[in-house]
Order: C-alpha cells, then structure tokens, then sequence
C-alpha cells in the first residue's frame, strides 16, 4: 500500500477527536467533564443499589433510588416525581454549584494573586533601626552573618535584603547558610536597585545602618554610583542613616563617594585585594589574622571613652589597659595610630583599641610591670631583597606590581607567568606615566607565557629561589567555582613539589568561592584570599561602628601594609619568659603597637593558625624565636615610603622587551 494511503490508527484519530473538542470553548470542556462524572458515577450508584439489601424490591424503585444517590453525589438534589420536578431540582443543583464555584474562584484567585505579590516581595518593610543590605553577590552571607554577630544579644534585630531577585530565593539561600538566627528576623524584598520606589520598600531613611554590595558584572560600580543616588532622592527625618559601599574599581571610588554623601563610606575591593594578597605573600598568615581581627567572634576595633586617661601619656595608657591593646586615638575625628610614646591624651581624645567586646576599657591603678631584662634592644627591623612569583593576570595584577614597587627593598624581582593570549606589558603600559627613571629599580619584572593548566607549566623554574609565590584567579568564568580552576591546578603542581622535595614554599591563593579554599591543596605554609571577604568584613565592622572608618581608612589605605607579623626576637629575647606587657613596652620604644601573638608550634599540621588578640598584660609566657608578634608598624610596610617604578626585563616567550624600551613597565598608580 502506497505511503499516502496508509491508514491512521484508530486511537490516534481518538486521541486528536478529543483534543480538538476540548479546544473549542468553556461549554465544550463542561460537557465533557459532565459526561465523564456521569459515566461514573450512575454505575456506581447502580452497584450499590442492587447490593443493598434493603434496597426497594421493583424496579421502579430501584431507579429512584440510583437517581437519588447519584443526584447527591454530584449535589444536584433528590428530588423524585413528575419529571418536570426533577428537571427543576437538577437546576436548582446547577446554579446553586454555579454560585459556589464561583466564590470560591474569586477567593481562590484573590488569594493566589495576594500570595504571588508577597512572593514578590512588593510589600513595604515598616521598621525602624534596622540594618539594610542593598545588593546580592557572594559576599552577602558574610555581610549578613557578621551584622547578626555585630549586634548579639542586642535585643530584637532585624536585616531588610533588597536585591533583584527572587525573594523566596534570597531567603532560602539565607536560612540555608546561616541557619536558625534567634533574635533576628530576615526580610527579603526584590525591586531594581536604581529605583526610589523601590529602594523605599526597605525605609532605608529608617535604617540604623545600609550596605550597598557590588554586582558582579561589568557594569557592577555604575549600578553602585546610581543605587547612592537613589538613596539620597529619597525623603529623610533627620541626617539619615549610615551609609557603606562598596566598588570594584578604583576609577569609580571619587563618583561613588560624592554620591554617598558626607554619611557615607565606600570602600574600594580590588585595591584593598591587591594589598592583601602582597601582605600575605611577604607576611605568611596574614589572612587568618586579617579574618580574626577584622570578624566578630573575637577580638576586633574599638573607639572607646576613657576620660580618666586625660593627661596621661599614651606609654601609660597603653600599659594600664590589661585586656584591650590601645593602637592610637580619635583627636577631632580624625585618626592618630601609633603615635608617640609621650603623646599625652586631651579632653576629647577617644582611644583607639582591639578588644574583645565596646565597652569602656577600665585602667588600672598602674601600668603593668615590665620585665626590662628580657626585652630586646631596639634595632631595625632586616628585610633583604625578595623575589616572588606570580602566576595568572586579571586586573588586580596591576595593582599587586604597584604596591609591591613601592614597598619592596631594591633589588627585588617578581616573576610572572601568564597564559599565552596575556598583554601584560600592554597592560602596563595603560596606567600613569611614571616620573623619572630611577638608576636602580626597586623591582625587576620578568614575564613569561606558559599554559598554566598543563602540569608542565612551571617546568623550569627553579621554585626553591622564590620567597613566596602568589597564584591569581581569572576574572572570567562560567561560575565562581569554575573560576577558581585554573587556581586550583597551580596549587596541586606546588604541592606537588612541594611533597617530591620536602621544601616549604609560601604560597598565598586568590579564590572567587569560599568553598574552593576548604578544597584548595595547600602547603605547610600557604593561604587562601577569598576574594572581598575583607571588604565585606570591613564594610560590617563600619556598618556597626561608622567612627571606625577613618580608622581602617588609616590601616589599608594611607599605610597599606601596616599590620604586620614580626618574631617575637625583636621584642623580646628568646628562652625567657616575660609578660606580654614586655612585648608592648618594647614595640612602643619602636613606634608599633603589639595587639596579639601567634604561638609557634612545631607539630602543627599548618604553620599559621590563629593569633591570639588581646591578651591580658600580665600574661607570661616563654617566648621563642619562632613565636611571632602582631604589631600595627608606624607607617608603610617599607622605610622611605614609595620605590622606583618596575622595569620589565626579557625573559621566555612572546611579548618582550629590552630594558628601557618601548615596553618597559609604567608606573602603577
């Protein structure tokens, strides 16, 4: 039989009969439903007629019976007689179901639609002195997580998100990660961040303190600079709330501060990264001590009143505090950290400290007794020459060469390898012009283009040269996970070497997710940098105290590197023991301000662990030459303040250049 006249199978022919009749109306789709209740239901009603046996014996009755039980069943009454009675009753029965069916699809419907609008998240938030997050990206968790740790115990707390999104997913994503939060209440809302209208669904003029993130995209700062200004359109009782935001890039930081507002703070991520990353590498451990210091689980920053330490000297103050580390003072409101030993203290003066709660610190009748015989004398502080290895490139890079140029002693080299498609002396050559060319750069840089994803990447370079190396993450990637990759496969070829040689070599790791770090193969002695944890965490501590800006403003801006972790030798001499006020006593004579120690422990599965901050002055202890102290420096990480500008020099590959020529690396600003 020809193709064209083969027959249809019965059951499909059924099967299109009957969608087409469903397709025509309403009236067609009731019919049916009818037909199929009946089909049902009258057999049904049938069988359990003829098996009761009390049931009428004629089959007249037996009838009735069968429409009364089905007119029950489908609420059409029971009517018997004539049949223009029955007729009747089944009208009755249908208007009566039409009427209800009726209200309960209004109900039904006015119901979903209240339901699918409080889904929404459409509803305005009616508090006061609450904390408002404007924004989502991988930092809010911890935004969120420290804001709730920042005011435990406080009292009723609650947090107001708004972000462009699903509000159910918002607050799944919340629980989820924080758990059960007694004493706080978290409420999501969606809307565009950019709008007034939406904006307003928070209060934010209500708002104790709100907290803009950056987005992750490209066009992330500009949507900061326009969520401010929304933020200052709306109507506010009062000088308003607290203001903290946050860019990526630096270019945007003059705007965005202009549209905060003189109650605003906006922090700068990728600076503040790169400046981390170059702390951790030359200063291994910096990052656990950044996340304990910066955190409300311990220890932290405080601006306190302490009105009976007026005239007294700062030495004095200092050694008076037993369970809190004075570091510096608000005078007129603005920071003076680390200063002279003799500085005496005004009317006014508010103390800078770490401590471990914001109450007032009391001073003791005296200041804490110093053993002299056992502190080290002063002398500088020996910092040779480095070199360092740099693998990947994105556009903190850039920023990690600039610091490192300015804080680096001369003579110092920095080795980088990129992938093969990486400019980077186009990349260098971008920024500002330098000034005059110095006759010894602080900072040799030699590129080379290598694959690193192939486990032959590092194939010869000798690692055992290196002081540390810094691996970077990729600013591109289908996922944060994903785009800690190419990270991952760096740090299994160290540890690799690492294992096959039985060296230490200090490794810092730049990460996107804070999951690929609790994965990460990491060495003896490396770190992982999750990439604007430290602004999230410094954008929390501002959040819940604003007097604190100008503070960190002073430690990772105007200073940059000035925590750091030096051995306890300088201090004091190893073997004895002394009390920790001997430590503070003798970094004062330096200009520094001890606030904490890490205890070296030779058994250790990980070389730093965490520091301990604040301890009580009269705390003794036997002190090594491993042990090591946490000191706030007295000025940038390097004497003299900022070196000679880079110079690249040839190395393998591509892309090259001779010293002093067209390719030669331009200052980093």
């Amino acid at each position: 039989m020809d193709r064209g006249q083969e027959r249809t199978p019965l059951r499909h022919r059924a099967r299109y009969l009957f969608d087409r009749t469903l397709a025509r109306s309403t009236g067609t789709l009731l019919g049916w439903l009818a037909v199929c209740c009946l089909t049902v239901v009258v057999p049904v009603s049938a069988l359990l007629v003829w098996t009761d046996p009390d049931a009428p014996h004629s089959f007249s009755g037996r009838l009735a019976q069968v429409w009364r039980t089905s007119a029950e069943t489908l609420r059409l009454g029971a009517v018997t007689g004539a049949p223009a009675r029955m007729l009747l009753s089944v009208l009755l029965g249908l208007i009566a179901l039409l009427c209800v069916s009726t209200v309960v699809g209004v109900v039904t419907t006015g119901l979903g639609e209240q339901l699918t609008e409080l889904r929404r998240g459409r509803s305005r938030v009616l508090e006061r002195d609450h904390d408002v997050v404007v924004g989502w990206n991988d930092q809010t968790v911890t935004v969120i997580r420290e804001l709730i740790a920042g005011r435990a115990g406080g009292g009723r707390h609650v947090i107001t998100v708004l972000a462009d999104r699903d509000p159910a997913q918002t607050g799944m994503a919340l629980t989820d990660a924080l758990g059960v939060t007694e004493g706080v209440r978290l409420v999501c809302r969606s809307g565009t961040l950019t709008d007034p209208d939406d904006l307003a669904l928070v209060t934010p003029a209500a708002a104790r303190a709100v907290v803009v993130l950056p987005a992750a995209d490209a066009d992330g700062d500009l949507t900061t600079v326009r969520t401010l200004l929304a933020l200052r359109a709306l109507p506010a009782d009062g000088p308003g709330p607290r203001v903290v935001a946050a860019v990526h890039d630096g270019r945007y930081l003059p705007a965005a501060r202009l549209a905060a507002g003189p109650r605003g703070t906006v922090l700068e991520t990728d600076r503040t990264a790169a400046r981390l990353l170059v702390q951790s590498a030359r200063r291994p451990g910096m990052p656990s001590v950044l996340r304990d210091l910066l955190d409300f689980s311990g220890a932290e920053f405080h601006v306190t009143d302490v009105p009976e330490a007026v005239g007294l000297s700062f030495e004095e103050v200092a050694l008076r505090l037993d369970t809190s580390c004075a570091v510096g003072l608000l005078r007129n409101g603005r920071p003076l950290l680390t200063p002279a030993p003799r500085t005496v203290l005004e009317q006014g003066d508010r103390l800078v400290t770490v401590a471990h709660d914001d109450r007032p610190a009391p001073l003791l009748d005296r200041r804490a007794p110093v053993d002299m015989m056992a502190g080290a004398p002063p002398g500088p502080v020996p910092e040779p020459p480095s070199r360092l290895l740099l693998l990947g490139w994105n556009r903190r890079a850039p920023m990690i060469v600039d610091t490192l140029c300015r804080t680096v002693r001369p003579g110092s080299s920095l080795d980088v390898v990129t992938d093969p498609g990486t400019d980077l002396e186009l990349a260098l050559a971008r920024q500002e012009s330098p000034g005059p060319a110095a006759d010894a750069p602080a900072l040799a840089v030699t590129h080379h283009t290598r694959d690193l994803a192939a486990p032959e990447a590092l194939h010869g370079l000798e690692l055992s040269v290196y002081d540390s190396v810094i691996a970077l993450g990729t600013d591109h990637g289908p996922a944060p996970a994903g785009s800690d990759a190419p990270t991952l496969l760096a740090l299994l070829t160290l540890r690799s070497w690492e294992e096959r040689t039985g060296r230490v070599l200090p490794v810092v790791a730049e990460m996107h997710d804070r999951r690929s770090g609790r994965v990460a193969p990491l060495g003896h002695a490396s770190d992982v940098v999750v990439r604007g944890e430290l602004t999230a965490l410094v954008m929390a501590q501002i959040a819940h105290a604003p007097e604190l800006a100008a503070v960190f403003e002073e430690i990772f801006t105007e200073r940059g590197g000035a925590l750091a972790l030096r051995t306890a030798d300088h201090y004091v001499t190893p073997g004895r023991e002394a009390a920790f006020a001997t430590v503070v006593a003798a970094a004062l004579e330096r200009g520094e301000c001890a606030i904490g120690y890490h205890a070296h422990l030779p058994r250790a599965a990980r070389r730093y662990g965490a520091v301990r901050l604040a301890p009580g002055k009269s705390e003794r202890r036997v002190w090594h030459a491993e042990d090591e102290v946490l000191v706030l420096t007295a000025g940038p990480g390097r004497p003299g303040g900022t070196g000679p500008e880079p110079r690249v020099l040839p190395g393998p590959g591509p892309q090259r250049s001779e010293p002093g020529g067209p390719g030669e690396a331009a200052g980093l600003r």
